[in-house]
């Protein structure tokens, strides 16, 4: 039996396996190694992805997507590196592969805290990239992406982790009732590949 493939990108020094695939891999700018994953150092927002072609059964980032620049000029050429890093995305999946994002939702104080986020992502964002009118194709987006889910979620990494049980609870029915809205967005998209 082949062996499913995980690929976390933005991933640190733990990367996240949602799927719990058999082998998991990680890439991130910093340099580091490991002996629990593969690890490949990489700036993916500058660079293609360093894998092959319909390499992995699935694909996350957590709380890395609003990194990505809309735009930039690169070699005094426009770019659009978000597209470009939605269409490596596209291209490492196997046909049928899971892409599984959480970021920060508009408009949420999260989107703007921190000052490397440079990429709002809206409840509508994920219209540019999936099924059955891509808006980003005409940006150069060259994937095709049904809607498995995308919802609202409440998100953190690692913030609450000192506080009781008991005081989480009540923080998230706080936050339910008096913003209405939870601070990430929630995309899993499947690719479609002929």
């Amino acid at each position: 039996m082949t062996k499913t493939k995980h690929l976390d990108i933005g991933c640190g020094n733990t990367p996240r396996n949602p799927f719990n695939h058999d082998d998991l891999y990680g890439v991130d700018i910093i340099s580091q190694s490991s002996n629990n994953f593969h690890y490949t150092q990489s700036n993916v927002v500058l660079d293609p992805l360093p894998f092959n072609d319909s390499t992995f059964d699935s694909v996350s980032t957590y709380d890395f997507l609003e990194h990505i620049p809309r735009f930039s000029i690169i070699n005094n050429q426009a770019q659009f590196p978000f597209i470009n890093f939605m269409n490596e995305a596209y291209r490492v999946l196997k046909p049928g592969g899971i892409f599984y994002a959480i970021t920060p939702c508009y408009p949420r104080a999260e989107v703007f805290a921190d000052p490397t986020h440079v990429n709002f992502i809206s409840h509508k964002t994920h219209t540019y990239f999936t099924m059955p009118n891509p808006g980003a194709l005409v940006y150069g987006f060259n994937g095709k992406f049904d809607i498995i889910q995308v919802k609202r979620i409440k998100f953190s990494q690692g913030i609450d982790k000192d506080y009781s049980q008991f005081v989480k609870i009540i923080k998230n029915i706080v936050y339910t009732i008096f913003y209405k809205k939870k601070s990430h967005i929630l995309w899993e998209f499947k690719a479609i590949k002929d």
